[in-house]
């Protein structure tokens, strides 16, 4: 099995499908109230793990 990814990576892979998502819902032969959701769910995701980051750096700097 693979290793689990970081909270950054999973940030970063977030943003970046937040950002295809809604250069796909301006696209005219694509659905864009799905592609614009679809970004939407990823800016949320993206926030949570903002939120878990914020966690993890206060957890490590209160274990220190």
């Amino acid at each position: 099995m693979g290793e689990d990814p970081t909270t950054q990576e999973l940030r970063v892979s977030q943003v970046q499908r937040e950002v295809k998502e809604r250069e796909r819902a301006k696209q005219p032969e694509e659905e864009p109230e799905q592609h614009e959701r679809r970004a939407d769910k990823a800016a949320y995701l993206r926030e949570k793990l903002d939120e878990r980051a914020d966690a993890e750096r206060r957890a490590s700097g209160e274990d220190g």
